[in-house]
């Protein structure tokens, strides 16, 4: 009896950890929804595109629907091109869904670092077709409150990859 006394607290406290801890999704997800605002910087690309390399973007984040999705929006200097794309969770898993102006819709599953300030998407499937290329990889490292990266991967017919970083500041 005197053991029961002293396992069922253990296992009580333990259920009840176990029931406020956040999953990695979750935590991506919250990191993700601090970033919400409007931002600014300069892209470089790899190897270098000159409809875009070196020109500013303005990129906004908004959660919406009552905080279960967050859309992200980006807009290079001088291109017609106005990309959306969605993060949700889906169960224990964190997706987006990328609404390319390739006319497409590749979705892409995330996994949290070990350090909590990047979110790393892997590419996961595509909808509509991969004839202009598609969206492939995508990593956001919060720096701190004022301040982001945005590294994304587009695969271009051939399977050429490019590469895109943008350094971000929060506008005032």
């Amino acid at each position: 009896m005197r053991s029961l006394r002293f396992v069922l607290p253990v296992l009580l406290i333990w259920l009840s950890a176990a029931a406020l801890a956040q999953s990695d999704a979750q935590r991506s997800f919250d990191l993700l929804k601090t970033l919400a605002g409007s931002w600014e910087g300069i892209v470089k690309t790899s190897p270098p595109r000159a409809e875009v390399d070196g020109k500013q973007a303005q990129v906004w984040l908004r959660v919406t629907s009552m905080g279960n999705a967050l859309m992200h929006e980006a807009k290079g200097a001088g291109r017609p091109d106005d990309p959306i794309t969605m993060f949700y969770l889906d169960g224990d898993r964190l997706l987006l869904t990328h609404y390319c102006d390739a006319g497409n819709r590749p979705r892409m599953l995330a996994k949290a670092s070990p350090d909590g300030k990047t979110v790393e998407f892997e590419f996961l499937d595509l909808a509509g077709g991969s004839q202009y290329g598609h969206m492939h990889h995508a990593v956001f490292t919060a720096i701190d409150a004022n301040h982001h990266t945005e590294d994304w991967t587009y695969i271009e017919p051939g399977d050429q990859p490019v590469h895109a970083h943008f350094d971000l500041q929060r506008r005032k």
